[in-house]
């Protein structure tokens, strides 16, 4: 592809009223606890979204009949600093089980002050996707990862 023509990798950033080891803890091990229900790719309403905890783990939706359904796998597990996932959902929102096609999502939890963390995402090689354009625009958005992230600083506060 032409690096001209590539999709711009999504970058969003929030503040949050906790250390990074807490605000790491709640990204990855109560996942469940702020992502949002709707945001889902299966077909059976979701029961929880589920993230392994560790390099290699997966990233699903398991349904209320306990289908699961993959979004992803953990690329690097490096806590309480920095996360990276595969996304390998296609702008039809659809699972691509080949990586090769998937488009990235690195965390990275930085302290700004002993109570305080900055959290980075950025969702990149969206031109690997099928539709990349369309999940770009899908995810930029108030309702993609900026709103997300207002879900997660929520239940980081809530976890004091």
């Amino acid at each position: 592809m032409n690096p001209a023509a590539a999709i711009p990798a999504i970058r969003r950033s929030i503040t949050v009223d906790a250390p990074v080891d807490r605000a790491f803890r709640v990204f990855t091990e109560s996942f469940d606890s702020w992502w949002p229900a709707g945001y889902h790719i299966g077909r059976i309403e979701v029961a929880e979204a589920v993230l392994e905890p560790r390099e290699g783990g997966r990233w699903y939706e398991r349904g209320t009949d306990g289908s699961e359904c993959d979004w992803g796998r953990v690329l690097a597990w490096e806590p309480p600093h920095r996360l990276v996932l595969t996304w390998q959902i296609t702008g039809e929102w659809q699972y691509d089980p080949d990586p090769a096609n998937a488009s990235e999502i690195e965390v990275r939890f930085t302290a700004a002050g002993p109570e305080r963390s900055v959290v980075e995402l950025e969702h990149r090689l969206l031109d690997r996707l099928v539709r990349g354009q369309a999940m770009h625009d899908a995810v930029s958005g108030d309702g993609g990862w900026a709103g997300i992230l207002e879900r997660f600083a929520k239940a980081v506060a809530g976890a004091a």
